[in-house]
């Protein structure tokens, strides 16, 4: 039996750690899922494992984040219920000599894309005043670290972005989630860590993806934290 009221969902920056396991903890669920991504090599596997339908799209283009949702629409004879937003860019360097340039595409890609996304899932839901976005943040969103001036500029909008979005949105009938990652995430699920536990395991991340799908709209969360257990904080 599914445990959340969904049917579908896109997943934008669907890759082999996270984005693969929220595909598959989604369609364990019953829901359809759709990756997209920049490149499709990096989709054909979550695809083949889980029956998702894989897109290419670069998140931070405007025309193209638009077609990616009449395509995905499209395909599922619907509007996505549920949009998670797991794409991001990291740019490291000491802060005088990091490039402005890259600095800016990686804020483009973490922030910006996330907004065009939320913008054309917002659209949709609210005529049906139902449904769930879902952003992948990072403790970078809470506290900047050194040389790491992109990440945590991109971080910080997001969670400002999610913060604002869901106070206007969930009294408008859209769950609106921001997932604060405070560790390193293994790179696959079955990655082997020598039983220490030491870093996220991205299959227990999805799962936590899902209990906020499941939870009562009388006891939304907007954010929540997840961390192993020996992460300082």
């Amino acid at each position: 039996m599914p445990t959340t009221p969904y049917a579908s969902a896109l997943i934008v920056g669907a890759g082999p750690g996270l984005g693969a396991s929220l595909a598959r903890t989604f369609a364990r669920d019953g829901m359809r899922v759709i990756v997209a991504a920049r490149g499709h090599d990096q989709l054909e596997t979550i695809a083949r494992e889980t029956g998702a339908s894989a897109l290419t799209c670069d998140a931070t283009d405007v025309a193209a984040v638009a077609a990616l949702f009449d395509a995905a629409t499209d395909q599922l004879g619907a509007a996505p219920a549920v949009v998670v937003y797991n794409a991001s860019q990291r740019v490291r360097g000491a802060f005088v000599d990091v490039d402005p340039v890259a600095v800016a595409r990686a804020v483009s890609v973490t922030a910006y894309g996330a907004f065009l996304v939320a913008q054309q899932a917002a659209r949709r839901m609210l005529p049906r005043r139902e449904g769930a976005i879902l952003f992948t943040g990072a403790s970078a969103g809470v506290k900047g670290y050194p040389q790491s001036a992109a990440f945590a500029m991109g971080k910080f909008a997001l969670r400002g972005l999610a913060q604002s979005m869901a106070r206007e949105l969930a009294p408008q009938g859209i769950h609106v989630g921001h997932v604060v990652i405070d560790g390193a995430i293994r790179p696959r699920a079955d990655a082997a860590d020598g039983g220490k536990d030491d870093r996220l395991d991205p299959d227990a991340i999805a799962s936590t993806y899902l209990h906020l799908l499941a939870q009562p709209r009388n006891a939304w969360t907007w954010e929540i934290e997840v961390r192993p257990w020996v992460e300082k904080f």
